[in-house]
């Protein structure tokens, strides 16, 4: 659809019609100072030359009225405006704390047939949620001896894909597990936005161990409940994992340093709840609880594509104008030359 922004230009199109009807020259009666027996033959000249110059001149008046025509059409800011567009909006901050450990390398996880660590693991599986997640703004922060915000809040969900896929073991340290100061800084960033709901703010926690430095995360989750943040936490990690020794193959328990008991505690106080994921199946039903217990959609904006279109008379008007400009200076020319041979 084709509209305009300011209409009302286009009442200034008969102006060079008023100009030219009110700016006639007056007609000069003076008394003749000289006369010439062969007056009569420069006036016939005269006004032959006059009907000449009105013919060549005419096309010209035309072209400069379509000139002004399309200089007002363009002052009028055309613009095509094309379907519109339902955007799903919830309202919710999604705040995701992601645990990049030492511990987060062990290679318990199986994605694709393929032996990977947790951390790759959890990258494969938290994609699909991310991109589902259209319509809430989201946050990523990354965790081990201190506590990152690696992407503030935003509605671009590409971002939050990248920048978790560009993380590694090592970035936030390596030796330990500071998951309340994760909730903290998670609280830091959302206690000064706008609810417009109960249970808009969320923060999910992924993490393999337990609570090692950092604040308490029970006080942690108390000053959550506070402002209104409901988390979710996820323990991850195999229950058993066959590892190679000097005695030969044994079975081991790569969670047992995960604590189950703090993490339970945490969701509870704040509402949310608790999950167990021990493979990539487990956490992919995780996420998929999350999408149920948390829907995306509340309501809907209309957007509505618009793409400025002035530039198109405002070269026509321009390209008229050089057309006009270049047409009369021959004529100018020509008319300089004959008053030399007078």
């Amino acid at each position: 659809m084709y509209s305009f922004d300011w209409p009302w230009m286009f009442t200034l199109l008969p102006l060079p019609a008023l100009f030219y009807a009110f700016s006639q020259s007056a007609e000069i009666n003076q008394k003749q100072a000289l006369k010439v027996p062969f007056y009569t033959q420069l006036q016939v000249l005269s006004n032959h030359s006059t009907s000449q110059n009105i013919n060549n001149i005419s096309p010209l008046l035309i072209l400069a009225f379509l000139a002004w025509i399309f200089l007002i059409t363009a002052t009028a800011q055309p613009k095509w405006s094309g379907e519109a567009i339902e955007i799903p909006v919830s309202g919710r901050d999604l705040m995701l704390a992601v645990d990049i450990s030492g511990s987060m390398e062990t290679a318990d996880m199986f994605f694709a047939q393929d032996a990977v660590n947790r951390l790759v693991a959890v990258k494969s599986v938290l994609q699909p949620f991310i991109q589902q997640r259209e319509g809430d703004r989201m946050g990523l922060i990354l965790f081990a001896d201190h506590a990152y915000l690696q992407t503030p809040l935003t509605f671009d969900r590409k971002t939050i894909e990248k920048m978790l896929h560009e993380s590694f073991i090592g970035m936030a340290g390596s030796k330990a597990t500071a998951i309340g100061d994760a909730i903290g800084l998670a609280v830091k960033r959302l206690k000064d936005l706008p609810v417009d709901q109960s249970d808009s703010r969320v923060l999910i926690i992924l993490t393999d161990g337990s609570n090692n430095a950092g604040i308490d995360p029970i006080t942690a989750a108390k000053l959550a409940k506070q402002i209104g943040i409901k988390i979710y936490t996820i323990g991850f990690g195999a229950d058993e994992m066959i590892v190679r020794s000097f005695f030969g193959r044994q079975r081991v328990n790569p969670s047992r340093d995960l604590d189950e008991k703090t993490l339970k505690q945490v969701a509870e106080t704040t509402g949310g709840q608790y999950f167990r994921a021990r493979d990539t199946e487990e956490l992919l039903k995780i996420y998929q609880t999350l999408d149920q217990l948390e829907p995306v959609e509340s309501d809907n904006l209309t957007y509505r594509p618009s793409k400025s279109l002035f530039y198109w008379p405002l070269s026509i008007a321009v390209m008229i104008s050089i057309f006009i400009l270049l047409a009369r200076l021959p004529m100018s020319n020509i008319s300089v030359q004959a008053k030399r041979k007078v």
